[in-house]
């Protein structure tokens, strides 16, 4: 399998982040969402990790088409916002199913960022966002920048009111 799997370390809690993961997914639309498979440690993984044998090693499983696999690794090492996931949606719809879902529990910030409640790090991100600030007129694009700072949850329409500006 060629290509770059996100390899995510939680403390306890894989086999659950990757099935919230996949209903909140599948529930709004991406179909290709699924746990693909569970591994459990053998008594050398156990011995090596302080896990107990037989518990829940690593999940892998796929979000809109992206395959991830998740780690019970314990609590030496924690989620920052340094890595976070951009989830693009098509309409306002998926913006407000996404940002509130994966903000369930955690923390929903600035400018589309939130952290679900294993503190892994989303940004919910209308597609449209981006043509609009890469619109050849720089003041079209300022003006939307300035607004879509202003947000926590980004709203598409007060992006095109700034975007139509006169």
């Amino acid at each position: 399998m060629p290509g770059i799997t996100p390899f995510l370390w939680f403390d306890h809690q894989p086999e659950e982040a990757a099935s919230q993961y996949v209903s909140i997914f599948s529930g709004l639309g991406r179909a290709d969402s699924r746990v693909t498979n569970v591994s459990h440690y053998g008594p050398a993984g156990s011995e090596a990790a302080g896990r107990p044998e037989g518990s829940v090693m690593t999940v892998a499983f796929r979000l809109d088409g992206l395959d991830f696999v998740a780690l019970n690794g314990g609590p030496e090492f924690r989620f920052t916002e340094a890595v976070s996931f951009v989830v693009n949606c098509g309409t306002q719809e998926e913006v407000d199913g996404f940002w509130e879902q994966l903000s369930a529990g955690g923390e929903q910030g600035p400018c589309g960022w939130l952290k679900d409640r294993y503190g892994l790090s989303w940004q919910v991100v209308p597609t449209i966002l981006e043509t609009m600030l890469q619109d050849e007129d720089p003041q079209k694009a300022e003006r939307v920048m300035a607004a879509m700072l202003q947000m926590k949850k980004i709203d598409i329409d007060g992006l095109r009111q700034a975007y139509e500006q006169e």
